[in-house]
């Protein structure tokens, strides 16, 4: 059997599959990406058994096989080759599979396919269009704030459900939650409520983005789906509650300081540098005094005290919190300004835009000192 693939549709689907293989596994053949090769047609796969991706592309082929071949070795074979505009020939040979290019050729040994694992796929549910932009950027703005411990998987999990004419993101892990509110592009559209493993999301993101402008999304009680243009990952969902976190969302705030959210990010910068173990930071905010101070402290290393420009508004306040929580979230806002709503000691932190886009919202609980 020979086959003749497009040397920039190989490295491409062997890319987005690599990502999904499994790594310290115990089943070797899940560190691996199966080729099915079939006349017309190639199917690369790769699962760690939580999440799965397929890829689709077009081949010239004189016969079939599958072929399982360990992913970290074909990815770091074809990255280090310049095969633009390329044909790859790819061959089986007792026991291997020979991939040869105009100057390079790689021998790589394989394993047993028959022992890789079927990929689940969604079937008998009828599938929602989706903005492919839209969806990646929900995942994105949220997952981080996930739990990453596995005790509670629901909190290891993005939730999303739909809330009226919103589709919404929000993850937590009982120290900050992160909302990400994205309209649907119609009234109709019905999205069922899931929780999706964060660590899944991230691969189900990078997936996204070699997608088209639009994907197919189709879910059952324990799978969820996004497919286009011939590649689908295939996520597991978790079983479980995710909490109201509505109830602890403060309706108003005793204090507020509006910041240019460039003049933070380098003043907690600063701010790391002088950080105990616990990444703490002081916020110290006197309206009188038109005074916004950030201070840290580490014995084994020193001390700092910056100020930042700020409108002020409300009661004076003394209050820590972890500074990688909140430097975590300025990936997700793109507004130049940024509004800080506290409501007193003990009480948490809320963080959104001042202008532009308004769907996004971070809250972070305090530290103790």
């Amino acid at each position: 059997m020979k086959c003749e693939i497009s040397f920039e549709k190989l490295k491409q689907a062997v890319a987005l599959t690599e990502r999904a293989a499994g790594r310290r596994t115990t089943l070797p053949v899940l560190s691996c990406i199966l080729i099915d090769i079939r006349k017309g047609t190639a199917i690369f796969k790769a699962t760690n058994l939580d999440v799965g991706v397929e890829v689709e592309v077009p081949v010239k082929s004189d016969g079939e096989g599958v072929f399982a071949v360990p992913a970290h070795t074909i990815s770091s074979f074809l990255s280090q080759i310049d095969g633009k505009e390329q044909v790859v020939r790819i061959e089986p040979s007792s026991g291997n599979l020979n991939i040869t290019l105009s100057k390079s050729k790689g021998v790589l040994k394989t394993l047993p396919s028959e022992d890789f694992p079927a990929i689940p796929t969604v079937s008998d549910v009828p599938a929602v269009i989706l903005p492919t932009e839209t969806l990646g950027k929900g995942l994105r703005s949220v997952w981080y704030s996930a739990s990453v411990s596995n005790v509670k998987p629901e909190l290891s999990s993005v939730y999303i459900y739909r809330d009226g004419d919103s589709m919404v993101f929000a993850a937590t892990d009982s120290f900050r939650l992160a909302e990400k509110r994205i309209n649907l592009p119609s009234k109709g559209v019905a999205i069922e409520d899931m929780l999706v493993p964060f660590k899944n999301t991230v691969d189900i993101s990078r997936v996204l983005e070699a997608l088209g402008p639009t994907v197919s999304v189709a879910s059952n009680k324990n799978l969820v789906s996004f497919e286009a243009n011939g590649i689908r990952a295939t996520s597991r969902i978790v079983n479980g509650i995710f909490p109201d976190y509505k109830q602890i969302i403060p309706k108003g705030y005793s204090t507020e300081c509006i910041v240019l959210k460039q003049d933070l990010i380098n003043t907690l910068k600063v701010s790391s540098v002088f950080s105990d173990t616990f990444n703490q930071v002081r916020f110290t905010i006197d309206p009188k005094k038109k005074l916004f101070s950030v201070e840290t402290k580490n014995s084994d290393v020193g001390e700092n005290r910056s100020e930042l420009d700020a409108a002020i508004t409300g009661e004076a306040l003394e209050i820590n919190f972890n500074c990688k929580y909140i430097t975590d979230c300025f990936q997700s806002i793109d507004a130049d300004s940024l509004s800080l709503q506290f409501n007193g000691k003990n009480k948490p932190l809320v963080i959104r835009p001042v202008s532009g886009d308004q769907s996004f919202l971070y809250l972070v609980m305090p530290m103790n000192r």
